[in-house]
């Protein structure tokens, strides 16, 4: 089955022009035919059209994890957003058999919420430090798992996930605000092109989070 880079007709900026031609242009909008340097440049342009503008956190995130996982294929593509020890305080409280101690640590610390994703249902929080997403959140900086099943503490939310990359979205201040979470059904999937286009996607959205 062929694959088509979505574009929303709703899209109004200066660059929609601009980006459908590009799109459209010998048949470019059939991905299938396209090496990834090309496909990840005309997904950085899309994505920084169809935001452009836009101020909203998780319409932003839902149509960024959209365009990366009908224009790549990705298995499972989507964000996990921070939540902090405020935030978490009352849900860990309400955990009566957690013991009071654990549970003021992992306020302090807040957790990693699931936001807007594309793919099967996944888990809907992970700690800090937990897993590849976790990790990645505590270490700040990208993390590519060629071997989920080699990773120590990987989280398994589901058994077909192969390989992983996990992006940071920092804010403008320099802290990590969510992160990009991508799986595959195949082994070692993602290289350095890969972390170097999605970081480059991730940064665009540094706008959204100011400290």
């Amino acid at each position: 089955m062929k694959r088509k880079i979505y574009v929303a007709s709703s899209w109004r900026n200066e660059h929609y022009p601009e980006v459908v031609a590009k799109l459209r242009e010998a048949g470019m909008d059939n991905t299938d035919n396209m090496d990834k340097i090309e496909k990840y440049k005309l997904l950085t342009e899309q994505i920084r059209a169809l935001i452009d503008g836009e101020t909203d956190k998780v319409a932003v995130m839902a149509n960024v994890c959209a365009a990366i996982h009908e224009a790549m294929g990705f298995w499972w593509t989507g964000f996990y957003r921070v939540k902090d020890g405020q935030l978490m305080e009352q849900r860990e409280q309400s955990q009566i058999h957690l013991d009071s101690a654990e549970s003021r640590q992992k306020s302090a610390k807040g957790q990693l919420v699931l936001g807007p994703f594309q793919g099967p249902v996944a888990c809907m929080h992970i700690g800090f430090g937990k897993g590849v997403c976790g990790t990645a959140w505590k270490e700040q900086r990208t993390i590519v798992v060629p071997d989920v099943e080699l990773f120590p503490g990987h989280i398994a939310c589901s058994s077909l996930s192969r390989s992983e990359i996990v992006v940071p979205v920092f804010s403008k201040g320099g802290a990590v605000v969510a992160v990009l979470d991508i799986d595959s059904k195949e082994l070692a999937t993602f290289d350095n092109i890969d972390q170097q286009y999605l970081e480059g996607i991730c940064q665009m959205l540094s706008y959204l989070f100011i400290d």
